[in-house]
């Protein structure tokens, strides 16, 4: 029963641990750009999309097609960045373990 205790409270620890985490995370970016940096995009920690910078030389009325594809690009690769450094930051956190959900 004492073990089932300890192993609640490592649990505690640990929850309060990623709920600081998460936190921390809110304040941190990551940036990413597309088209050499004709699009750039500024993501958190929570993979809100904090900025989004796009240069006068890539709007073209003409090719609307192809500045979306820009904007998607460098959205999805700020998104992938934030996941990765949220990923590398609950390692740390749960030692590597594979939790489910987090």
């Amino acid at each position: 029963m004492q073990n089932i205790g300890n192993i609640m409270k490592q649990a505690k620890k640990m929850q309060e641990k990623i709920g600081r985490m998460q936190q921390e995370l809110e304040g941190r970016t990551v940036e990413a750009q597309a088209g050499g940096g004709m699009v750039s995009v500024l993501v958190n920690g929570k993979f809100e999309i904090v900025s989004l910078k796009i240069e006068k030389d890539v709007v073209n009325p003409e090719d609307i097609d192809m500045l979306q594809d820009l904007i998607t690009a460098a959205v999805n690769e700020g998104v992938r960045k934030a996941q990765e450094m949220a990923s590398q930051e609950m390692a740390k956190i749960t030692g590597g373990l594979g939790i489910p959900g987090l």
